[in-house]
Formats: C-alpha cells, sequence, structure tokens
C-alpha cells in the first residue's frame, strides 16, 4: 500500500493481510483451504516484495511448526485456516502456549464438523479456539465483523502475541472473509505497533522463563548467543524439565497472571446504543451486522435495545458482559452454531435472563429473525 492514505475495495481476508504486514509479519506458513485461501495467495505475492518469507506447508501440522520455529528465531508470525485445518493444529498449539511463543493463527470459520460446508459460514470453532488443545493453557481469542475490523484486529492480534508472549486466534467467517467494503489504508488514526520485549542482561544471565512481575519474561532469538532449552514438557524458569510442584505451580500462575494483567487492554468490546437499553443483543462476527440492524429496527418500534459486540472471545470480558447483563431485563445471545459461547455468558452472571438464538444450517442469521426475538423479551 503507499504510503499516504487512500481508499482500496477490500475483502475481510486481504484485510487481515495488511494488517498483519502493518503489524511487522515477515513469515507465513500454511496450507490453502477454503475460505481463507486469499490470505495465502495474498501473502504468496505481498511478503517477498517487502523481504519476507512465504512458505507453502505439506498440511497445517507442518504449517504452526514452521511458524512455531520461526517466531523462535525472531520473526512475526502468521498461518491461516478454517476448521478442519486448525483442528489438525491443536497439538502444535498447545506447544506453543507451554513454551509461550508468539504468534497468530487465522481461522475463518465454515460449517462442520469434518468437512462439512466449505464455501458456507459458521462460528462453530468458538470453543475449539480456547480448549481444543489440551491442558490449563493461557490463549488470545479475537473476533472481526467487518473488514474495517480485519485490518485494525489483526494489528491488535500481532501487538499481544507479542506483548504476552502468547498464541493469538482471530476468528473471522465465510462472510467477513468474502464481503468486500471500503477502506482507507493506511487508517487515519495510527496504530501502534508492538514488538516483543528482549533481553537486556548479558546471556549468561538471561532466565528465559523468570517469574517476573508482569509474568511475560525477556525473549531471545534463537541464534543471537542466548542458548537456552525450549521444550513442550513442563519446565522450570531456566527451561529444563520439571516435575517439582512448587515450580509447576508457578509455572501455571505465572501464565495465567500475565493475562490477567493485561486484562483492560485484552479484553475488547464495542458497544451500540447501551445507554438506556433495556434489552440487548450479544454477538460477535459476521452476525454482528444483523444484530445492528435489527437493533436500529427495535428502536423505530419504540423498544430500547441495545447491541454488544464482543471482539474478545478468551478471556471472557465480563466486566463487558456483566454491565449488560445487570442492566438490561433480557439479553438474546445470537451465534451461527448450536449455542456455544451463549453458555459463557450465563456463566457471568447467573440470575439474568440470557436467551439464544441460533443458525447452523450454513446462513447467516437475518436481522429479521433477531428483531423477532427482541419483540417478544
Amino acid at each position: 500500500m503507499e504510503s499516504s492514505s487512500e481508499k482500496f475495495l477490500l475483502q475481510g481476508n486481504e484485510a487481515i493481510v495488511e494488517g498483519a504486514l502493518a503489524a511487522g509479519c515477515c513469515f507465513f506458513a500454511g496450507y490453502p483451504i477454503t475460505p481463507s485461501s486469499e490470505i495465502a495467495e495474498l501473502m504468496s505475492m505481498r511478503l517477498p516484495k517487502q523481504n519476507g518469507t512465504f512458505i507453502q506447508m505439506e498440511d497445517e501440522i507442518a504449517s504452526i511448526g514452521a511458524i512455531i520455529g520461526a517466531s523462535l528465531a525472531g520473526a512475526k508470525v502468521l498461518t491461516a485456516t478454517s476448521g478442519p485445518g486448525f483442528s489438525l493444529m491443536q497439538e502444535n498449539l498447545g506447544y506453543a502456549c507451554m513454551t509461550e511463543v508468539p504468534l497468530v493463527i487465522v481461522n475463518v470459520m465454515r460449517g462442520g464438523p469434518s468437512t462439512g460446508l466449505p464455501t458456507s459460514p459458521a462460528q462453530a470453532d468458538v470453543m475449539q479456539t480456547r480448549w481444543g488443545t489440551h491442558g490449563d493453557h493461557p490463549i488470545i481469542v479475537l473476533s472481526v465483523s467487518s473488514v474495517a475490523d480485519s485490518y485494525e484486529i489483526a494489528v491488535h492480534a500481532f501487538n499481544m502475541a507479542e506483548k504476552y508472549r502468547v498464541p493469538v486466534v482471530l476468528l473471522s467467517d465465510e462472510i467477513v472473509g468474502h464481503t468486500r467494503e471500503a477502506i482507507t489504508l493506511p487508517p487515519g488514526k495510527p496504530m501502534e505497533v508492538v514488538n516483543r520485549i528482549k533481553p537486556s542482561v548479558p546471556p549468561e544471565w538471561y532466565v528465559p522463563y523468570e517469574n517476573n512481575s508482569r509474568g511475560v519474561p525477556p525473549m531471545a532469538d534463537i541464534g543471537s548467543g542466548y542458548r537456552h532449552h525450549v521444550t513442550g514438557l513442563m519446565h522450570n524458569a531456566k527451561g529444563f524439565p520439571t516435575s517439582d510442584p512448587q515450580e509447576v505451580d508457578t509455572f501455571h500462575r505465572r501464565m495465567q497472571r500475565k493475562l490477567d494483567n493485561g486484562a483492560m487492554e485484552i479484553q475488547m468490546s464495542r458497544g451500540f446504543m447501551l445507554d438506556d437499553a433495556e434489552v440487548a443483543v450479544i454477538a460477535y462476527g459476521a452476525v454482528t451486522r444483523s444484530a445492528l440492524r435489527a437493533v436500529k429496527m427495535a428502536r423505530e418500534q419504540g423498544i430500547k435495545a441495545g447491541l454488544l459486540q464482543l471482539i474478545t472471545l478468551f478471556p471472557v470480558p465480563r466486566a463487558a458482559l456483566d454491565s449488560v447483563l445487570r442492566q438490561c431485563r433480557a439479553v438474546l445471545v445470537a451465534e451461527m452454531n448450536m449455542g456455544q459461547y451463549v453458555r459463557e455468558v450465563r456463566a457471568v452472571n447467573v440470575s439474568s435472563n440470557v436467551k439464544q438464538l441460533n443458525r447452523f444450517d450454513g446462513h447467516l442469521i437475518k436481522p429479521d429473525e433477531i428483531f423477532g426475538k427482541l419483540m417478544i423479551l
């Protein structure tokens, strides 16, 4: 893109690429899969022109393995896939969590299970993003609803991965990924770009997994003279395997603390017409688009409706959710699955009146469907 601001007509998938490049991404490894293939295609053209590296791997298992290695060597890394490919990435995703390797995985969701509906939208991978890999692990999951979101949240995804040394999953879906909208690039408001913290001590003093106040240890690049051990086994502060209960306990608490400390920054949401709302819709991804239209329709009928768009799905943005649940007499969680995130909403405030609207037939929930539910809340 040109240095001066200019309007472009981009798909959501294309905007994710632009956001990744703006954030400093210099390495992509992936395997084509509908409906995310445009990301790999565009990266294959853009990265070599910017002295970056693009590799088409033999499968999704190898793809995430490659970006883990590149990140350990100091690169900002990305891979993109859809549901079946994301399933294959789970073991190595756990390895990235354990070794605290910054990386971004884009999952442009489609209908499942298995091969499912390759060209149809869904939001059925939500629980897999949080719990697909085993163990108690830190992870950040973000969701986009528009082309502008796809650019902006892609930048945030890289910033959070680098700042907190954690994998970040960026959820899109077939509708957002393939919708074309006008977007100004670079955006009028400059976006901060965050880089990982490097060690400030000599190599012989370096502790790769030190238990500092932030919970995020500095990260030395492999090959930079800071030799350290990297393993998927439970390890101590120096990176060597341990089964000592105290060291294991300290490790888990530090991993959780780094996300707790950054909760205000990590947990993002947007409110629409919530100031006086008596009923509200909670939505994310493409469904947000229908929900906003439905809320406006309800307002035209005198119903004080509002919308809470979730950008961060995990860690669960409890403060934003609790505020809406306490304020409104009823809320409606609309999502393109059989009811995955509604469980998280209900757990925030078990006494609240939470209804759900689900569609899982490969079609977007329409504004009229949401509006009809709002009329009877």
